[in-house]
């Protein structure tokens, strides 16, 4: 079949409001109402392969996903999410493309429609690796504090002065001394400013503890292993609460174990 045909057929199997045009070497480019994270437009590929064809995103979704990432290789935990949602959607990995064949022409328009799902779907592993990051940021300082024989509770609940509840990621206990510490961690610099500003109304909400505690500490741990924090965030941070770096832990310790007056 020669370009032009298969433009043809590809262009009457694609569902409503996909919209087709050639692409070099015979192939077809689709282009489909669904966009990546960014806002970008998913595009996806139909070509043939001997006698049969196939749709493919050429490699664009892992290397969107790469764009996005902090590390120049996949983790283990990037892989082991990928292969799931190909598992789920029935979708071939070949050597970082996305791709899913099609047996008759008259399959083409349902193998656009999951492949193009299935290219969202790793993209947005860019917003799941941001959540099980902060998760295993949560657990790493609990373990380094048990290691420190610093007493904690996690998630504590507290009802600040207008009624709302906030969780707080560790309330400790050592030398006399209890600290409210609620960690920032992420590694977009477009959340890092909402998640302070979300810390600080809390801080805000929550200094009503402080009437009946007058040494209770409240901290604000940021993860500074990743490069999205500013001066601006800090300085917002201090204004009701003291700012730990995860990078200088002993005087995080420090900070947990001594009142304001040693």
């Amino acid at each position: 079949m020669n370009a032009h045909e298969l433009f043809r057929q590809v262009a009457r199997t694609v569902p409503a409001l996909f919209s087709c045009r050639p692409a070099p070497r015979g192939r077809v480019r689709v282009t489909t109402p669904m966009l990546y994270p960014d806002g970008g437009v998913v595009d996806v590929f139909v070509a043939e392969r001997g006698d049969a064809w196939y749709v493919t995103d050429f490699g664009e979704a892992l290397g969107w996903l790469q764009m996005k990432s902090d590390v120049d290789e996949r983790s283990p935990r990037q892989m082991q999410l990928i292969q799931g949602i190909c598992r789920t959607l029935r979708i071939e990995l070949r050597e970082g493309q996305l791709e899913l064949p099609a047996n008759a022409l008259e399959q083409v328009g349902e193998a656009v429609l999951r492949l193009a799902q299935a290219v969202v779907q790793v993209a947005d592993i860019s917003f799941t690796l941001r959540t099980l990051d902060a998760g295993s940021m949560r657990e790493e300082v609990g373990e380094w504090l048990s290691e420190r024989d610093i007493g904690y509770e996690r998630g504590v609940r507290l009802s600040g002065s207008s009624g709302k509840k906030w969780t707080i990621d560790y309330r400790t206990a050592s030398n006399g001394r209890t600290a409210l510490v609620s960690l920032l961690s992420t590694g977009s610099k477009s959340v890092a400013m909402r998640q302070t500003e979300h810390v600080v109304t809390g801080w805000l909400d929550l200094r009503h503890l402080r009437e009946k505690e007058s040494e209770l500490a409240m901290l604000s741990l940021f993860d500074d292993t990743r490069d999205v924090w500013t001066e601006e965030h800090f300085r917002l941070a201090e204004q009701l609460s003291e700012v730990a770096l995860w990078s200088q832990r002993d005087r995080f310790e420090q900070m947990l174990v001594h009142s304001f007056t040693d």
